[in-house]
């Protein structure tokens, strides 16, 4: 049986590659190996997350690490466990100095219809914090504690968002979850399970891949823009809930740039970034985002960004890493207004 399930799990991998391959994808040396590499990122998270630390009773929290889904953001430290909605956990750490905190539980179903629904969130500006700076949060199906993280029958995983404005000064916190009444010992590892595991290992690659692709091919309709594509769309892959999001695609030729300018809304947080066409940010030694803290805003207060190959020495530069073309997202984390931008696309000597 585990014969069959691992030549069954290579064959189902191998077809992921028709997303790299798939009408419209660009077929450029470096895109193309950059859509390989983002499923050889795909495949090793999964099968960390399906088989290695897949346990609802035992769960651990996960930093991603250069593992790039769906427009990630560079300035947070995102954690995920794998849980189980009829179970009870508790979640204890430091809330840290970081500017953003929220947890969300999840329901998976990126395997199957390329959904992440959320269950429950939990964010700053519900968490009771003790003097300490401590935090203990519950998650279950009946409300428990003043930090109470509401699950579901469906619910599969938890998400953390921990998002900086600063790198240089801000400590994210630390965390640590467990299950409340669980088993002793972890289940001995059978052939079943195994066989399981690597079956969705291969149809989380590859949903999760075609999912965003499908997400690419939409923002192309209405290239170098950020328009409102509707909320819905992104909640349902388990966006955060107090996050406006303004996806757009952009295409360049050589000695262009795109200008990106908008007004600025009074929200605790915002960030412009910068990512490939299969919806991974870019680079994130060199310049690919501004946020709220980096940005340099224009003498009436607005912001200006110039996506281009060099900087023009004008607004905030965002580099775009040898690529002529790829996504881009806006986003305005609880704001109750949210700006369009305003976008063109000029000579870069013009700038100048």
């Amino acid at each position: 049986m585990p014969d069959q399930a691992w030549s069954r799990f290579c064959r189902a991998l191998e077809q992921a590659g028709q997303v790299v391959l798939s009408e419209q994808a660009p077929d450029t040396p470096l895109d193309r190996a950059e859509g390989y590499r983002y499923l050889a990122r795909l495949t090793r998270e999964m099968l960390y997350s399906c088989l290695d630390n897949a346990d609802p009773d035992f769960p651990r929290f996960h930093e991603l690490d250069l593992v790039k889904i769906g427009a990630d953001n560079p300035d947070n430290v995102y954690l995920s466990a794998n849980i189980r909605g009829d179970r009870t956990y508790r979640i204890t750490g430091t809330r840290g100095s970081i500017a953003y905190f929220s947890i969300g539980s999840k329901a998976n179903r990126y395997a199957k219809d390329g959904t992440m629904a959320s269950t429950g969130e939990l964010s700053d500006a519900d968490l009771v914090v003790a003097p300490d700076g401590t935090v203990e949060i519950i998650a279950s199906q009946r409300e428990q504690g003043p930090n109470w993280l509401p699950l579901a029958p469906d619910s599969t995983g938890l998400v953390v968002r921990q998002t900086y404005l600063d790198r240089t000064s801000e400590v994210p916190g630390r965390w640590h979850v467990e299950q409340v009444g669980g088993p002793a010992e972890p289940a001995e590892l059978t052939p079943e399970f195994l066989a399981k595991a690597l079956q969705r290992v291969a149809l989380s690659v590859h949903g999760t891949a075609a999912t965003f692709a499908h997400w690419t091919r939409t923002f192309m309709t209405r290239p170098n823009e950020l328009p409102d594509f509707g909320q819905e769309m992104f909640q349902r892959a388990g966006g955060d809930p107090e996050i406006f999001y303004l996806h757009g695609y952009w295409e360049l030729r050589p000695g262009q740039a795109w200008v990106v300018e908008t007004d600025v809304p009074d929200c605790p947080y915002w960030n412009f970034q910068l990512g490939n066409w299969w919806m991974e940010s870019l680079d994130h030694r060199r310049r690919i985002t501004v946020n709220r803290h980096t940005a340099v805003l224009d003498h009436d207060g607005r912001l200006t960004i110039v996506v281009a190959e060099r900087d023009p020495g004008v607004g905030n530069w965002i580099d775009t890493c040898g690529h002529s073309s790829g996504t881009a997202l806006l986003r305005w984390l609880g704001a109750t207004e949210h700006p369009i931008p305003k976008c063109r696309v000029v000579a870069l000597e013009e700038l100048r």
